[in-house]
């Protein structure tokens, strides 16, 4: 039969494996087409409706017949309308003639009756279809900008305002009962499909009584906040003091020798083991410059048996005053910690992991460390800060209690979607959390959770008069997220295949509102430039709202594990306060406890919050609804060619990175002129080539995953530390290794896998591009 011809005609030119249903509906048609030629073949001359097979089956693979492929565009009409305007037609296909003229008179005459009753019927069906059945909807492309103005409008500073102080007059005594009220609300507003996701987890919650730091010249005992331990100070604020601890910290007693590490970095630590030895000593750190987790497991390996952690008051805000406040920290780099790489479903295996780091570490007030160091409580001068240092002259010697207890509790996720129309298939995620310690996290969570109920019911009000978006936008409300993102770890790796293949973009609203000065946006180098554009759009309107330089840095929340296990595009917009010193960053791993009163003294009139709402409602409605992905594959390329830049070392010759590089940008500049320009012309458009074309836009960041990176620092090496640095992080902390171990060996396995991720994504874009010119030749 034709359809084995066919079949090995394409064998034998190679099937791509890029081609997607689209294109196998394509080949559908090619292979129906082909089969119209077959019957006009003169091997068929003989065909018979009692179908008599004329041909075997093996004859169809004969390697002497050379079927030319034909596209769907060569076969304007169908395949019988075809047959019966062959003059031929009649001599194919028609049975022998009757014997009698007078059978075939009522014969004839039996079929034309028949088919002027049915051609009468098939008039009146279509008159009533054509009446009741409304005309297919135009397409919503034109009229996009007054669509996403219409949604946005109706986002106002009151209605989030009003719904921010309905979730604090909520008691948040259990997690699942905050989430079961988010459900509510957001089924009140009208999203169809929400749905509460349970997990049970193994967290690291206080103990019941605080921890201690004692200094053994002294005997004072001091709580965390500096107060001194008495019944009076543990009754007026026991909550505060239970919640300042570290999430999954080794317990017990530690009685050593405090040594100053000051950040601890490479540098600190290669000056503090100079003088002295570190082993079983306690460290007091200073939290910033860099990862939290990172910093802990160099002073792991360097010995160490625990850490006093504080902020130094010089790297925040003049406006924020914090020094007598603890903190809570997690020690947990993503997911639940007995369950590692898989979700905790039912069944899972518990891995037995009560502790994640042999160090005991207690995070501590300014006040108490001003103490330990013994500094006068001032130390601002003439308006300059004095960083905190401990005098080289003398030793203290402090004993280190820590008590806190592991138990398995249940997290839940609210999980809503809103089902596209276009690309039901392909997801644009949304998140804020819910989840937070008592008092402590501040109200940042009913922040986030406000603005993104805020945007639910924007978009309902429009899906009720008729309008859906194209792709489906799923709106996730986290819990466990203090803990180390939790709730979205589970989650994500309880339905990894599918979001693997489906997810398109994330979102984030964590931690929206944490000062009022500037505007901090953050994005995926793909995404960089809607964000720029995103701003652009809304600050139309508000002329205190100034553009922001969009970065790709290192952010917290639950956005972690869909950047850096399934390198999906992410992007978070957010207000700072102007930061006061290069060590500002990371900062915001630590939990402080903050009044009910501190968002509203923030943002008094809910103005930031609106412009936070449109401002990420308006990214996330172009994701969603424009025919190709607005993601910008150039971007990416120039991205790696600038983290190639500077002097990493001089050991280090990166000439074979830099060649790589160049040619992954000269092959995302073909990719974006040749296939991504014609696709966003209405003129130009192929259904399938934008399907295929946003196939591959959606899996641009994915070669940037490396498989190991170090603790805290992200697999993906689009995203740089922080501001200050602009090279790839792990090449650099490869670098520090080397120099503080005298090894060159890191940094070789360092270089490979950047090497492998930048050719890897060369290779993908040339794959895309071949695909293109091979399949889709002829048919834009």
């Amino acid at each position: 039969m034709a359809y084995h011809k066919v079949n090995a005609d394409q064998r034998a030119q190679g099937h791509s494996p890029y081609l997607d249903s689209d294109e196998l509906q394509a080949t559908a048609l090619e292979l129906e087409w082909d089969m119209e030629k077959e019957l006009e073949e003169p091997g068929f001359d003989h065909f018979r409706l009692d179908g008599a097979v004329q041909h075997r089956l093996g004859n169809s693979q004969s390697p002497d017949l050379d079927l030319e492929p034909i596209q769907p565009s060569s076969s304007p009409k169908g395949r019988f309308q075809r047959l019966q305007e062959d003059p031929d037609y009649v001599s194919h296909y028609t049975r022998q003639a009757p014997k009698s003229n007078r059978c075939s008179f009522f014969q004839i005459l039996k079929i034309f009756c028949t088919a002027l009753i049915l051609f009468i019927f098939g008039i009146v069906i279509g008159y009533y279809t054509r009446k009741k059945c409304p005309s297919p909807p135009t397409s919503q492309e034109p009229n996009n900008p007054h669509i996403y103005h219409e949604i946005l409008k109706e986002i106002k500073a009151e209605n989030i305002q009003r719904i921010y102080r309905d979730l604090l007059q909520f008691p948040r005594e259990d997690d699942v009962d905050i989430a079961m009220k988010i459900l509510v609300q957001w089924s009140s507003q009208g999203l169809e499909d929400v749905r509460l996701v349970n997990y049970s987890v193994l967290l690291d919650l206080p103990g019941s009584s605080s921890n201690t730091v004692t200094l053994k010249t002294s005997g004072e005992c001091f709580y965390p906040s500096g107060q001194q331990c008495n019944r009076e100070t543990k009754t007026l604020h026991s909550q505060d003091l239970l919640y300042s601890y570290a999430a999954y910290s080794a317990k017990g007693t530690l009685e050593a020798e405090l040594v100053d590490i000051q950040y601890g970095t490479v540098e600190d630590l290669i000056r503090t083991q100079a003088i002295t030895n570190v082993t079983k000593k306690i460290a007091l750190l200073k939290l910033g410059q860099s990862p939290l987790l990172y910093k802990l497991s160099l002073l792991e390996d360097a010995g160490f048996g625990g850490v006093l952690l504080y902020v130094d008051p010089c790297d925040l805000p003049k406006t924020t005053d914090l020094a007598d406040k603890a903190f809570m920290v997690s020690l947990n780099s993503g997911g639940d910690p007995s369950t590692p790489g898989y979700a905790s479903i039912d069944g899972s295996y518990r891995q037995n992991r009560l502790n994640l780091t042999t160090l005991l570490v207690q995070p501590i007030s300014a006040v108490l460390a001003k103490k330990l160091v013994s500094l006068p409580e001032d130390t601002v001068q003439k308006d300059r800060c004095i960083p905190l240092q401990l005098p080289a002259t003398g030793k203290k010697t402090i004993s280190l209690n820590i008590q806190s207890v592991t138990t398995y509790k249940t997290i839940s996720n609210v999980i809503g979607y809103l089902k596209g129309t276009v690309f039901p298939d392909r997801y644009v995620i949304i998140g804020s959390h819910h989840n937070g310690l008592n008092t402590y996290g501040g109200q940042e969570w009913a922040s986030s959770t406000a603005i993104i109920t805020a945007f639910i019911q924007a978009l309902t009000l429009k899906v009720k008069r008729g309008w859906r978006p194209d792709r489906t936008i799923v709106f996730c409300s986290w819990g466990g997220t203090s803990f180390g993102n939790i709730g979205s770890y589970e989650w994500a790796e309880d339905l990894k295949r599918v979001l693997q293949k489906n997810v398109v973009a994330y979102v984030s609203l964590h931690n929206p509102v944490r000062g009022n000065s500037t505007l901090h946006p953050v994005a995926s180098p793909s995404l960089q430039q809607l964000a720029a554009e995103s701003q652009s759009f809304i600050c139309v309107e508000k002329t205190s709202c100034p553009a922001s330089n969009v970065s790709s840095v290192q952010i917290q929340g639950d956005s972690d594990y869909f950047i850096n296990h399934l390198g999906v595009p992410a992007m978070q917009f957010s207000y700072e306060d102007v930061k006061t010193s290069e060590n500002s960053s990371f900062l915001s791993e630590a939990v402080f406890p903050v009044h009910t009163t501190k968002t509203e003294e923030l943002d008094p009139f809910f103005s930031l919050h609106e412009t936070i709402a449109k401002l990420t409602g308006q990214v996330t409605l172009q994701i969603a609804n424009e025919p190709v992905l607005p993601f910008n594959a150039l971007d990416i390329a120039l991205e790696v060619q600038n983290s190639l830049k500077g002097n990493f070392c001089d050991e280090v010759d990166i000439p074979q990175l830099l060649a790589v590089a160049s040619r992954l940008r000269d092959t995302a500049e073909l990719f974006q002129s040749d296939e991504m320009r014609p696709a966003n012309d209405p003129k130009e458009r192929a259904p399938i080539r934008v399907r295929m074309l946003n196939d591959v836009l959606q899996s641009l960041e994915k070669s940037f995953l490396v498989h190991r990176a170090p603790p805290g620092l992200y697999r993906n090496i689009l995203y740089r530390l922080d501001e200050r640095t602009s090279q790839f992080s792990v090449l650099l902390e490869a670098l520090e290794h080397c120099r503080l171990h005298q090894s060159n060996e890191t940094i070789q396995a360092a270089l490979s896998e950047v090497l492998n991720s930048i050719n890897s994504a060369q290779v993908y874009f040339k794959a895309g591009l071949d695909v293109f010119e091979t399949t889709l030749a002829g048919k834009k």
